[in-house]
C-alpha cells in the first residue's frame, strides 16, 4: 500500500505554477513580455487558483467524511441538502435584486446553508440515526430544489433569470481575493471539524452499536458532520455556485491507496480535491469555445456522470 500524500503534494506544487501561466493569454515565465502580465497573475489568476485549491480541498474532505459516515461509497455532500439550501439562498438574492450588492450573494448563500443545517439537525433529532439523517437530508434537498424551480419560474426580470441560471452552473470566472477571504476561513474551519470526527468515523465502520460501545456519541458525531459539511459545502456554493461530483470522485480514486479507514482518507481527499478542481478550472479556461468559457460545474458534471455510472455498473457486477 502506497501513501498518496507526498505524491499529491508534489503534483500540487507542479500544478499551481502551471495554472498561473495557462489561459486565453499564455504567459511565458522565461520571457514575460505579455502586457500587464503581473496584473493578470496577481489580480486574476492567483486568487482563482487559491480559490480552486480551497474549495476543492473542502469538497474532497466533505465527500470522504460523508461516505464514511453513511458507509456508502456513492454518497455525495449534496445529499445532505446543505448545498441546495445554500443555492436557494443565493437564488433568492438574485430574485430580490440584492445580489447587485457585493455582500448579498455570499451572505444569502451562507444563510441558506445555515438554515439547511439547522433544519437537518431539528429533523434528525436526538437519536443520531444515520438512516433518519440521510432521509432528512434528501427531503431538504428536494424541498430546496422545488423552491429554486419556483423562484426561477417566477423570476421578476429576464436578467434575473439569466443570472440565476448562469450562477447555478458553477464557475470560478471573475472571482477575486474578496471571494477567497470569504471562503477560505469557513472552508478551513469545516475541514478541521471533519478531521476531528475521523476516529468516530473509523469506529462507525464497525456498526452503530459497536461504535456506541467504543464510546462514540452519535449526537456529537452528527453535529460534527452537520457543521463540517455545512461550512465546507456552504462556503463553496456561496462564492462559486454548485460544483458537484468532487466529493464523489476523489475518495473513490484514493481509497485503494489507504487502509480503508475513513480517517486515513480525509487528508488525501483534501489534497486530491484541490488538485482536481484546480486542473478542471485550468481546462475550462483554455478550451477554445466560441461562446466564452466552459462553466466549471458543467465540466465536472460531464466528468462525474460517467464516473458515477461506471461505479454503479461495477457494483451491479459485484452483486451478480
Amino acid at each position: 500500500m502506497t501513501r498518496p500524500i507526498p505524491l499529491l503534494i508534489i503534483l500540487l506544487a507542479l500544478a499551481v505554477p502551471l495554472s498561473l501561466l495557462a489561459g486565453r493569454v499564455w504567459i511565458d515565465p522565461f520571457a514575460p513580455s505579455t502586457a500587464n502580465a503581473m496584473t493578470i497573475l496577481i489580480d486574476l489568476r492567483l486568487p482563482r487558483a487559491v480559490l480552486a485549491l480551497v474549495l476543492g480541498a473542502g469538497l474532497g474532505t466533505a465527500g470522504a467524511a460523508m461516505q464514511g459516515y453513511l458507509r456508502n461509497p456513492l454518497a455525495d455532500p449534496g445529499l445532505f441538502g446543505i448545498a441546495p439550501g445554500a443555492a436557494l439562498g443565493a437564488v433568492l438574492s438574485f430574485w430580490t435584486g440584492l445580489a447587485a450588492q457585493g455582500w448579498a450573494l455570499p451572505a444569502f448563500a451562507l444563510i441558506g446553508a445555515g438554515g439547511a443545517m439547522a433544519l437537518l439537525a431539528l429533523i434528525a433529532g436526538r437519536g443520531g440515526s444515520v438512516t433518519l439523517f440521510t432521509l432528512a437530508g434528501m427531503m431538504i434537498a428536494s424541498l430546496a430544489g422545488a423552491c429554486m424551480s419556483l423562484a426561477i419560474s417566477l423570476a421578476p426580470t429576464p436578467f434575473a433569470l439569466s443570472e440565476i441560471v448562469t450562477w447555478l452552473m458553477g464557475a470560478l470566472t471573475d472571482r477575486s481575493w474578496r471571494e477567497v477571504w470569504i471562503a477560505a476561513p469557513l472552508t478551513l474551519a469545516g475541514i478541521v471539524v471533519l478531521l476531528a470526527a475521523g476516529r468516530a468515523l473509523d469506529a462507525l465502520t464497525l456498526g452503530e452499536a459497536t461504535a456506541r460501545s467504543l464510546g462514540v456519541d452519535p449526537r456529537r458525531l452528527q453535529g460534527l458532520m452537520i457543521v463540517g459539511i455545512g461550512l465546507t459545502v456552504g462556503a463553496g456554493v456561496a462564492v462559486a455556485g454548485i460544483i458537484g461530483f468532487v466529493g464523489l470522485i476523489v475518495p473513490h480514486l484514493l481509497r485503494p491507496f489507504t487502509d480503508g479507514r475513513p480517517s486515513q482518507l480525509l487528508v488525501p481527499s483534501a489534497l486530491a480535491g484541490a488538485m482536481l478542481l484546480l486542473v478542471a478550472d485550468v481546462v475550462c479556461r483554455i478550451l477554445p469555445l466560441a461562446g466564452g468559457e466552459l462553466r466549471l460545474g458543467i465540466a465536472l458534471s460531464l466528468l462525474g456522470a460517467p464516473f458515477f455510472l461506471a461505479l454503479l455498473l461495477r457494483m451491479r457486477k459485484g452483486l451478480a
